[in-house]
């Protein structure tokens, strides 16, 4: 993120950043001046702040969260994407620089689909998730693109005319075993759904669903791409396989980020 309007007097930045470090804000002064250049009025800066200092993640305060160069909106009750997740768009588009038809699975706030679209050009665009709220903030983010954002379980909330012609399905799954989710930072695990953080078991209920119904609605070429961890990888790679797609691991050790992608068969 970055401020885009005008600095506020020092005396406030002062009193804000004063506020944000005292409450433990690591980067006290990086997030005044975003909290400082999104308030519109004194009353909201002043809001902006109690909510920040209560633990409130900095996305949901001021409304927004930088996604490969994008502004995505967010919402409270909506997972803010991760920047280790621009991993999973920058792989989508070397595998698939010509993709025409993209669909944002488990979309949370529709910043992955958001991403493709921008980099892509012209693509029909989808998205869908089970949670109200996240498809609200979606189809606000992809209108943009041209896209939509539907309601629904997986698959069962895609259009019945995708099947078979999808060159990107973009699934970022919630990937946190059952057990873990407690252990979660409290800006996560307090503040985001419980939908899009836990996985289950082995964190992998949901992807193994996601792979097994992929080859259908996937064009030949088309390509899935799922974030999981370095520690279930072997284990989503297995489910890969298992669907009958033709599947890689890919890893970035600098963002700490594992994708692992399934290719249909031409």
């Amino acid at each position: 993120m970055s401020p885009s309007s005008p600095s506020a007097p020092s005396s406030s930045r002062d009193t804000v950043v004063a506020a944000l470090r005292a409450a433990g804000c690591v980067f006290a002064e990086d997030e005044a001046e975003l909290i400082l250049s999104t308030a519109r009025t004194p009353a909201e800066r002043d809001a902006m702040v109690a909510r920040r200092a209560a633990g409130h993640p900095l996305e949901l305060v001021v409304g927004w969260a930088e996604f490969r160069g994008l502004r995505i909106a967010v919402e409270p009750g909506v997972f803010v994407p991760r920047r280790r997740t621009e991993f999973l768009v920058e792989q989508a588009l070397a595998h698939a620089p010509r993709a025409s038809v993209v669909v944002d699975l488990c979309c949370g706030s529709g910043a992955v689909g958001a991403a493709l679209a921008a980099a892509l050009g012209d693509v029909e665009l989808h998205a869908a998730d089970i949670d109200p709220a996240a498809v609200r903030c979606a189809r606000a983010n992809v209108a943009a693109h041209g896209g939509h954002a539907y309601q629904g379980d997986l698959f069962e909330a895609l259009p019945a005319g995708l099947r078979g012609r999808i060159d990107i399905l973009a699934a970022n799954v919630p990937y946190v075993p059952t057990d873990e989710v407690p252990l979660l930072p409290a800006e996560a695990r307090d503040h985001e759904p419980r939908t899009a953080l836990d996985g289950g078991g082995d964190g992998l209920d949901v992807l193994r669903r996601v792979a097994a119904g992929a080859p259908e609605w996937l064009a030949p070429g088309g390509i899935l791409l799922v974030e999981t961890s370095e520690r279930q990888a072997p284990a989503a790679v297995e489910a890969f396989a298992r669907a009958g797609l033709t599947v890689r691991p890919a890893e970035d050790e600098d963002r700490y980020a594992h994708v692992v992608l399934g290719t249909r068969a031409g």
